[in-house]
């Protein structure tokens, strides 16, 4: 009855969503339900678990605790990834989802040959080119230079260099491709949860937008390194990163157990007015003692600092604060460009989010637009 007991609260702390904090695998502190305290929680390394609460130290049973934390792991295995993948076979309208469709002539251009559909259910036609109609280049050359640009190229050094496969463009084209195609990605992936951990990290870095000084503040999650929010303010230590906070929150539906900063007073404030609770156990904890070389600090933060640097030299100053490049850079950093610190992997592969293909900018860019489609056609049939 009593171990029956245990399992129900500890069900309950795993439900909770804000009172498990998860420090590596393996540890994590859970807090306590009647006291303003803490218990460790450890997996040794036969697989069991213990805990620094009384009950498992003086009785040598599985406590509330130990179960909130296998709990709350078996609901992130249970939370299945989200995979978005290549469109390359149409078997339905991409309108109206009929299977009714029959090929409908083929459209030249001089890169390449696109087939067209006819449904017959509601008229429309479409190609398999999703993403790409109407446009002059293939899509090749028009992803190629999507990563070319975002991985450190310059406009004109990326229309260079699809020369060399066939795709004659000037550097404007490439800064069409890139308004164009961020936009569009940027708002399907913003409809995309990921899952990101209990533990975030907050840091500005400047930058020069028209020649004068900015700063580029974002947030970060440390399981996952997924990049969650941005913002671009006036000032470092006055500027009000609330809105940063609340996009952060509102993208992730949750907020964190834990958010480490540094000690600008401006983030402090943010976090007493967003992320500060009158209950100990809903209010996140904000850490800002933090050094380079101390046991807490903001070295992943920094790295990412670092790609925003490397790209801004590159374009030597941005043109206005809501430029597509930070957008675009941040869907690099989170859905294509492959961590060393994570195995090879992506943060969205890291947070349920799995881009599959080779190509990952056509495949997000496909999706996008039938999302696109799906939703005009939706409105259209009301």
């Amino acid at each position: 009855m009593q171990a029956m007991t245990r399992e129900l609260r500890g069900k309950e702390i795993a439900q909770s969503g804000n009172q498990i904090q998860r420090l590596v695998d393996g540890f994590y502190k859970v807090a306590s339900q009647s006291r303003d305290l803490s218990y460790d929680v450890r997996q040794t390394q036969s697989g069991g678990w213990m805990c620094t609460c009384p009950d498992h130290a003086y009785r040598l049973v599985t406590c509330k605790h130990i179960y909130a934390v296998q709990f709350s792991l078996n609901l992130r295995k249970a939370v299945e990834a989200r995979v978005i993948e290549p469109i390359t076979d149409i078997y339905a309208c991409i309108y109206c989802r009929s299977d009714l469709i029959i090929k409908w002539g083929v459209r030249h251009n001089c890169h390449s040959d696109i087939q067209k559909f006819l449904c017959k259910s509601c008229g429309k036609y479409f190609t398999v080119n999703l993403g790409f109609e109407r446009m002059k280049h293939n899509p090749q050359g028009i992803t190629t230079a999507m990563q070319l640009y975002f991985s450190g190229e310059s406009l004109r050094n990326t229309a260079r260099s699809l020369k060399l496969i066939g795709v004659e463009v000037s550097y404007k084209t490439v800064w069409k491709w890139i308004q164009k195609y961020t936009e569009l990605m940027e708002k399907y992936l913003s409809t995309i949860t990921p899952q990101v951990g209990d533990t975030w990290r907050a840091d500005e870095v400047f930058l020069k937008v028209h020649g004068d000084l900015k700063y580029l503040y974002a947030l970060m999650d440390d399981q996952t390194r997924f990049w969650i929010a941005q913002e671009v303010a006036e000032t470092k230590l006055t500027a009000d990163v609330r809105p940063l906070f609340q996009q952060g929150k509102q993208f992730a539906g949750k907020q964190p157990v834990t958010l480490i900063t540094d000690g600008a007073p401006n983030f402090h404030e943010a976090y007493m007015k967003e992320y500060w609770t009158m209950k100990p156990e809903t209010r996140t904890k904000h850490v800002q003692d933090i050094r380079m070389d101390g046991t807490v600090h903001n070295n992943k933060m920094e790295r990412m600092n670092g790609e925003i640097r490397d790209r801004e030299k590159v374009t030597r100053n941005l043109k206005k604060m809501d430029t597509p490049i930070l957008t675009g850079m941040q869907i690099f950093h989170n859905y294509v460009r492959p961590h060393m610190a994570l195995d090879g992997q992506t943060p969205a592969d890291k947070a349920g989010i799995k881009v599959e293909g080779e190509n990952k900018w056509l495949t997000i860019i496909q999706n996008a637009s039938q999302n696109v489609k799906s939703k005009k056609a939706n409105k259209s049939s009301v």
